[in-house]
């Protein structure tokens, strides 16, 4: 497998101001829900436009947050964005990454009469369950990235191998996720699968982390990886390399690298399926680049299946 860029674009609402930390993609209308893991609102991107979804309610009067201004430990850390049908419409599913309890919400975002509407739910009992299935403590749980397999979520934790932990996912029934955000099911109650973990190998001593992931037609994946040197779930790190990773259940077929954008490492941590012509994968991808004064870049990737 190889890896093509071909385009990049800087994201930005219609003001002007730069979409932030840009952490998962999803098919939302005509356009595409971008969510943003360090602010209250995501991007609704369509043709030649950017403008804000309210997902969240303010934080303690923040709907932004930056290390620098003493505000990174409130932030919602939302980091899935995965397509999924409510009462029969489609829908976008956003979830944190629980690696802190502010951290452990979901949030469904639906249009109603053409307007986004979003419905958030604490679903720190699913998480807390998770974590507990992956053998992790929850201090080491970071959970980043989702693909939707029929009726099924595949939620990946990222992992660190520096602090011992794999990347790993767990399967959760998609109606179950969506029935707790809702309130019509008990998170305790989700039933969840047994862990699979993932070797994605490492870049300069630095293993590769998955950061987001997006189900083939033929029921393969491909997974978006970073390998970033931190010592937690919560700091950030230089990142030496970003990758994709071709998967078939519990194999790994192919890892190849994601080309510098610029002369630098662009991290990726969302992912979405555009189109597959023959071996050719067509994926949009999103950025974090752990600046909140840096537009987001939106990449045109190309996974060519060798």
């Amino acid at each position: 497998m190889r890896v093509v860029v071909d385009g990049v674009r800087a994201l930005r609402f219609d003001d002007g101001t730069p979409v932030r930390a840009a952490s998962g993609i999803a098919p939302f209308g005509d356009g595409w829900l971008i969510v943003q893991d360090d602010a209250t609102s995501a991007a609704w991107r369509r043709a030649g436009s950017a403008t804000p979804v309210r997902v969240l309610p303010p934080v303690e009067g923040h709907d932004t947050f930056a290390e620098a201004a003493g505000t990174k430990h409130l932030k919602p850390d939302l980091e899935v964005a995965c397509p999924v049908e409510v009462d029969g419409e489609p829908a976008v599913l956003l979830l944190g990454s629980g690696s802190t309890p502010r951290r452990m919400r979901g949030v469904l975002v639906r249009l109603e009469e053409g307007r986004p509407v979003a419905r958030a739910a604490d679903l720190r009992p699913l998480y807390e369950r998770v974590a507990a299935v992956l053998g992790l403590p929850l201090d080491r749980l970071n959970l980043e990235g989702g693909s939707r397999h029929g009726g099924t979520v595949r939620w990946y934790q990222r992992g660190n191998l520096a602090a011992g932990v794999a990347s790993a996912r767990v399967d959760v029934p998609l109606e179950g996720l969506v029935g707790a955000v809702l309130g019509r099911a008990d998170p305790v109650a989700v039933p969840l699968g047994e862990p699979r973990r993932h070797d994605l190998g490492e870049v300069d001593g630095v293993g590769l982390a998955v950061t987001d992931a997006v189900a083939l037609p033929d029921g393969r994946e491909l997974l978006s990886a970073a390998a970033e040197d931190t010592p937690d779930a919560v700091d950030d790190g230089p990142v030496v390399a970003t990758a994709l990773a071709l998967v078939d259940g519990d194999d790994v077929l192919a890892v190849a690298r994601i080309p510098e954008v610029g002369d630098r490492v662009r991290k990726v941590e969302g992912l979405a399926l555009r189109e597959v012509r023959g071996a050719e994968v067509h994926l949009l991808a999103v950025v974090d680049d752990d600046d909140p004064e840096v537009p987001s870049a939106e990449l045109e990737l190309r996974a060519v299946l060798d």
